[in-house]
């Protein structure tokens, strides 16, 4: 702490040396740099305030029936984007600054210096912007933050309306396309069916399922003939008179020839058994002979029973059984018909097996493509009454209204330079300048300052010092000398005074 106090003295001691260079340096960079505060230019800074309200009543009605814009993104774009260089130059045309500029360089210069002036502040969330400019002339400010705004507003309006043209422009160019495609599939499906006119299937059907559905047809017709025939035998059996005797009948009519032969074969047969099995051919012969004896004898009976009947040809039973087997020769010929005609089908078609299921295929093919073409042709027609109404909805000014809180004006009062601060940092530069070369004098000229750093130079040992007696005159002089000092400092601190209380003056 001693050596820190020691060197602290000592730099003062070395600056007090050459405190009248410190204060002559200290005036001349203060008056110079006050001078030079004072020569720059006033900024004026004009500003405009604006709030968006994009909450608009169109929306809910309109949110069924077409796209609603979003206006917030596309505020938000047009603020982001606002600064750009075909805004700036634009700027620039509207205020008349682009005639000042004699080539392309100066012209470049002048837009990048009005990027860099301008300011854009506000958030989405309050939907309040504000757009501000400094300049030295406040009414070019106030012409900047004007042509600002209008390019602002026009930009949030016209942005997604051209956007929509375009969309609707492209869709009808689509959809001139799907016509064509639409027409060109009618025609190649109207050569189609005249070409493959036999082959096409009918609606609702193809030709697995006619071929199914033929063959189920041509059962059922043949079971019904079947069961036709049936019934025609049955008929004919009873014409014949199989069933118009009754059985006891039949049997109680006796034949002494062929009773008494069975009798003897049954005799016969009796005794075969006796010596032999059931499988003797013998036995097996005799029962055959038996049976036959026996048919035999039913057929005489049969015979006998009509002849004893000369009146049944002409009963009523008989006639009614002849009308009904007539009826069922009628149907079993229809039946035929039908069984044939469907027969001829099936054949027919069977014979197709190879080329129908190939012309059903590209029969859906040409309707599969017609009706992807058909679909997107009526979605895009659609689309293009949705894309008109969002672009009127997006050019519509209820549908976002600009509120100018503060419009742009002239400013009257300066916003800058600060020159309240500046002069006082000139003031400690003039300070610090002062001080800084009166310390490098030091050390161009040095002295010792006591016998302690004398001895550490020359490494010679100090015997002793001899002190200086200052004389009345030298006493009056050094007195005259440092009140001298003081008065530069004060005037110089009394200049620093009045140069800030003049500018606080000019300020308020």
């Amino acid at each position: 702490m001693a050596e820190l106090m020691s060197l602290l003295l000592s730099f003062l001691k070395a600056i007090g040396k050459y405190r009248w260079y410190a204060v002559a340096i200290t005036w001349v960079v203060a008056l110079v740099g006050w001078a030079v505060v004072y020569q720059l230019p006033n900024d004026y800074q004009a500003s405009a305030r604006v709030y968006v309200d994009t909450q608009s009543i169109l929306k809910p009605l309109m949110s069924g029936m077409t796209t609603t814009p979003n206006v917030e993104q596309q505020v938000m774009f047009m603020r982001r984007t606002l600064i750009s260089r075909p805004n700036v130059e634009r700027v620039l045309r509207m205020v008349d600054l682009d005639i000042k500029a004699k080539d392309s360089k100066q012209h470049e210069k002048q837009v990048d210096e009005l990027m860099s002036a301008i300011k854009i502040s506000g958030t989405e969330r309050d939907d309040i912007y504000t757009i501000s400019y400094n300049n030295e002339n406040p009414k070019l400010g106030k012409d900047v933050v004007q042509s600002l705004l209008t390019i602002f507003v026009e930009g949030s309006f016209g942005g997604k309306k051209q956007d929509s043209e375009k969309a609707v422009q492209f869709i009808d160019d689509q959809i001139k396309m799907y016509e064509e495609r639409l027409a060109a599939g009618e025609n190649a499906l109207k050569e189609f069916k005249i070409r493959h006119m036999g082959l096409l299937p009918r609606q609702g059907s193809d030709y697995s399922s006619n071929l199914g559905d033929l063959s189920d047809k041509l059962n059922q017709a043949r079971l019904e003939l079947l069961e036709a025939e049936q019934a025609r035998n049955a008929i004919k059996r009873q014409i014949a008179g199989e069933d118009l005797a009754p059985a006891a009948e039949q049997q109680n009519i006796s034949n002494p020839e062929i009773d008494g032969r069975i009798t003897a074969m049954e005799k016969q047969l009796d005794t075969l058994r006796m010596q032999y099995t059931e499988e003797h051919p013998d036995i097996v012969a005799t029962k055959r002979l038996i049976a036959s004896l026996q048919q035999r004898k039913k057929e005489e009976a049969k015979k006998l029973a009509r002849s004893s009947d000369p009146g049944a040809s002409y009963s009523p039973m008989l006639q009614q059984l002849n009308v009904a087997l007539s009826v069922e020769e009628a149907r079993v010929a229809a039946l035929k018909a039908r069984v044939g005609e469907y027969s001829t089908r099936l054949g027919r078609l069977r014979a197709q097996s190879t080329q129908a299921p190939e012309v059903e295929a590209q029969l859906a093919q040409l309707n599969r493509d017609y009706l992807i073409n058909k679909d997107n042709y009526e979605k895009l027609v659609q689309r293009r009454e949705a894309a008109k109404l969002s672009g009127d909805l997006s050019s519509a000014t209820d549908m976002m209204s600009f509120r100018v809180i503060d419009p742009p004006v002239v400013p009257r009062t300066p916003a800058g330079p600060n020159r309240l601060r500046f002069y006082a940092i000139v003031f400690a530069g003039a300070l610090l300048a002062g001080l800084g070369g009166a310390f490098l004098m030091s050390q161009i000229r040095p002295t010792f300052l006591s016998q302690h750093s004398l001895r550490e130079v020359t490494g010679v040992p100090i015997l002793g010092s001899i002190s200086m007696n200052w004389t009345e005159q030298q006493k009056t002089s050094r007195r005259r000398r440092l009140y001298a000092f003081g008065l530069a400092v004060a005037s110089l601190l009394t200049a620093f005074g009045g140069v800030m209380t003049i500018t606080l003056l000019r300020a308020g």
